[in-house]
């Protein structure tokens, strides 16, 4: 075993690694493996029956799924004393497997490493805190914090302080740079921002994020909830990405000075937003990758006054109403959800933007109006078209997607085609406390 890392297990006293990866929803799994057997994680893999694992299109029968660790992603779990992490990329029959999400972005950066380009991103992840009561149904984790306009508030963020104190602390260990810590427009809501970082590195840290508040919630009789639409009438938890990409010598090459536009865009960042634009329907399914995001992604406003969440395909100026937001010399994309899965999510922006580049779409005229303002009229004479409605509605435009399908894989396209399926059958035929309040005796 190396020294270094002899050295980092020993004065961190770690008694046992996780061995981690996640499944095809981008929910962690993991393997706890005695720390002297670390490097063999990282060189043969922690074995995994694959069939137990959601979307990894594996049969009982089927051989191992080897979670191979990176050495790279070695930290402590702060929460977790006597413990350290490692993020491991799938392997079987000693390929790389193509069902596993971060072996897929791993092969988008690939084709851009060979343009000598690096996709950053900064990650925004908005999570919401409840408390469970005696029946187990879930309640505010502050019954103060009920303002209608509750965003900045102060009060709500010093009444949910130990948690987030406690959760930055763990962050903060592990080489998170956090600089902001803010309540949300939703009641119990919050938003975390750290340091933006290349975008392998930013879907571990938010794989990491998820951990720990789920953890540390825990601990404090709390839940900390990524689901994209906890409450109907107010904003749901988005996971804006802010994306750049550099050169070798570390220019940002989406910025251009001299943008007639104003906005500090390249012709190369134009093109990149148009492949974003062309594809969004069939991104949608894979940004908004649940039933329940489609309550968030509406146009409409909620109690304090606005969703914040896109339903138009469009991009603008600081428009915090288009899909993507050019902030000036980057782009926000600001369509997927705290329920996603991060490599996913970068794998095909990756793989939309990069079609946009090599055939130099255009986007047209940024739209730099409140698009949540617009009459169904306005809408149509502007050519702006909305996104899907339902997760059935985004699978197929996935599905219709043979560009997106074929850069990302066959497998894990159809793979998350066929789970999503079964989950939009599943809440299609689900009978809810809305409807028997509104048909029991209705007739």
């Amino acid at each position: 075993m190396p020294t270094d890392i002899d050295k980092f297990i020993g004065e961190n006293q770690i008694n046992y690694i996780l061995a981690q990866f996640v499944d095809i929803h981008g929910v962690a799994k993991t393997k706890s493996v005695p720390a002297n057997c670390l490097m063999d994680v990282v060189n043969k893999g922690a074995g995994f029956a694959g069939f137990a694992v959601s979307g990894l299109g594996m049969q009982p029968h089927g051989p191992d799924f080897m979670a191979r660790g990176d050495l790279d992603t070695l930290s402590i779990v702060p929460w977790q004393p006597g413990y350290a992490r490692i993020v491991c990329d799938g392997y079987v029959n000693e390929q790389p497997y193509p069902y596993d999400s971060r072996v897929v972005l791993k092969r988008q950066l690939n084709k851009l490493a060979a343009r000598g380009w690096t996709l950053n991103s900064g990650l925004e992840p908005e999570f919401s805190l409840f408390v469970r009561d005696e029946n187990g149904n879930l309640g505010p984790v502050d019954e103060t914090d009920v303002l209608e306009k509750p965003c900045y508030d102060y009060k709500g963020l010093s009444r949910s302080r130990e948690f987030l104190e406690k959760l930055v602390e763990s962050l903060q260990q592990t080489g998170f740079d956090v600089y902001q810590i803010d309540h949300e427009d939703a009641n119990g809501q919050f938003e975390i921002n750290y340091t933006y970082g290349d975008a392998l590195d930013s879907a571990d840290k938010f794989t990491f994020v998820r951990m720990a508040a789920g953890e540390i919630a825990n601990e404090l009789g709390m839940v900390c909830s990524f689901m994209p639409k906890p409450a109907s009438d107010r904003t749901g938890n988005g996971m804006h990405f802010h994306l750049s990409i550099t050169d070798e010598a570390g220019k940002n090459l989406f910025h251009d000075s001299s943008d007639v536009n104003g906005m500090g865009l390249s012709k190369m960042a134009y093109h990149f937003t148009a492949g974003l634009l062309h594809h969004a329907k069939a991104l949608c399914a894979i940004s908004a990758p649940t039933v329940n995001s489609y309550k968030r992604l509406v146009v409409g406003g909620s109690a304090s006054g606005s969703t914040w969440a896109p339903a138009y395909i469009a991009y603008g100026d600081n428009n915090r109403s288009a899909m993507v937001r050019v902030p000036y010399g980057r782009l926000e994309f600001r369509l997927p959800d705290s329920g996603c899965n991060p490599y996913l999510v970068h794998a095909a922006i990756i793989a939309a933007g990069l079609d946009g580049v090599e055939r130099e779409l255009e986007p047209g005229e940024p739209k730099n109006i409140n698009l949540y303002a617009m009459s169904e009229a306005e809408r149509l004479e502007h050519g702006i078209d909305i996104l899907p409605q339902n997760l059935n509605e985004a699978l197929n435009a996935l599905e219709a997607d043979s560009i997106l399908t074929e850069r990302l894989g066959k497998e894990i396209v159809g793979e998350f085609i066929k789970i999503k399926r079964e989950e939009w059958i599943s809440y299609s035929r689900h009978v809810s406390d809305w409807e028997l309040n509104r048909y029991a005796e209705f007739f």
